[in-house]
């Protein structure tokens, strides 16, 4: 049932948005005549690799040049990269990955190789599922570039403050994965991005906080 749904939903959804997407892309390509799209290597299900696909919203090769963790005011981000990434707008090409069948709407958000290449035999438990869109540790942390602003190393920030509940969060829903939560985490998803200051989501960030 999840498959059947992330491929009629992620079908439906590109062609929903197709002038949107369309008209973000020329916007790109203006910008600085560069890639409209950044391709990353995230691991997948089974630590295979892919490439991720994300509207481009740093200089070309912005990676060459700095660390894997973006803050706010890195200056690598580019005008209208500042405002696809306030709106979670550069995440809406993900939806071919979907399609595709790398990435599900749910699910673990993939990383680089760096990053799980680290991972406790527990923590491996995380690649077992096909990583996803969102989930719950997007939903603690929507706003990941304004906790890693100022920090003078980003990556060892990420590292201490970030990544340790981001890997519980994760691990709970390995646990506890079903298609009702899928649901209910695509629902509060939605509401953390329109109304991020909400009660509901405030309350809720701070209960994920306290996941062990």
């Amino acid at each position: 049932m999840k498959r059947i749904f992330d491929i009629l939903c992620s079908a439906a959804g590109l062609l929903a948005l197709g002038p949107l997407l369309a008209a973000i892309a020329i916007i790109i390509k203006r910008e600085d005549r560069g890639p409209v799209f950044y391709r990353g290597l995230r691991v997948g299900l089974h630590g295979k690799m892919f490439r991720i696909f994300k509207f481009r919203t740093m200089i070309v090769n912005a990676e060459k040049i700095g660390p894997a963790s973006t803050a706010n005011e890195d200056p690598r981000i580019t005008r209208i990269g500042k405002i696809l990434r306030k709106y979670k707008l550069d995440e809406l090409p993900q939806l071919f990955n979907v399609l595709l069948g790398q990435m599900s709407f749910v699910g673990p958000r993939p990383e680089v190789k760096q990053f799980t290449d680290m991972y406790t035999e527990e923590e491996k438990t995380i690649l077992t599922i096909r990583p996803g869109i969102t989930d719950w540790a997007s939903i603690w942390n929507s706003d990941e570039g304004s906790i890693l602003a100022g920090a003078k190393d980003p990556d060892r920030t990420y590292m201490e403050i970030i990544r340790p509940t981001k890997l519980k969060l994760q691990l709970k829903y390995a646990r506890e994965v079903s298609f009702v939560s899928d649901l209910k985490i695509i629902c509060l998803t939605l509401l953390a991005i329109i109304k991020p200051a909400d009660p509901v989501i405030l309350k809720i960030r701070q209960e994920l906080a306290k996941i062990n």
